[in-house]
């Protein structure tokens, strides 16, 4: 069995037990989380394709950690003019683990 989830704009195809890193939650460590954009579910009766969700399905994950990507340098810079930025950017993610598809 398993659903494709859209969360932080992305889409994800998961199963149960898949760990992974989406964009950061609003939910502690250690508690579920439950997606309920789901797309579509594949289970023993078939796919389900949703328009555009999938009406009472739910992916339920737990909330293994938070944390900061590796940094990204953001350099801009205009040829001939004298001009030239360097920053460095973070992104903040969540890293979850599928426990549970219902659909």
């Amino acid at each position: 069995m398993y659903a494709v989830l859209e969360t932080g704009g992305k889409q994800y195809r998961v199963q149960e037990g898949d760990v992974l890193f989406v964009e950061k939650l609003d939910t502690n460590e250690g508690e579920t989380h439950s997606f309920d954009k789901v797309l579509l579910v594949s289970g023993d009766n078939g796919v389900n394709v949703g328009r555009p969700y999938v009406e009472g399905a739910k992916v339920e994950a737990k909330v293994l950690d938070h944390g900061k990507s590796k940094k990204v340098i953001v350099f801009k810079y205009k040829a001939k003019k004298d001009y030239r930025r360097k920053q460095g950017h973070r992104q903040p993610y969540t890293k979850i683990q599928i426990e549970k598809i219902n659909g």
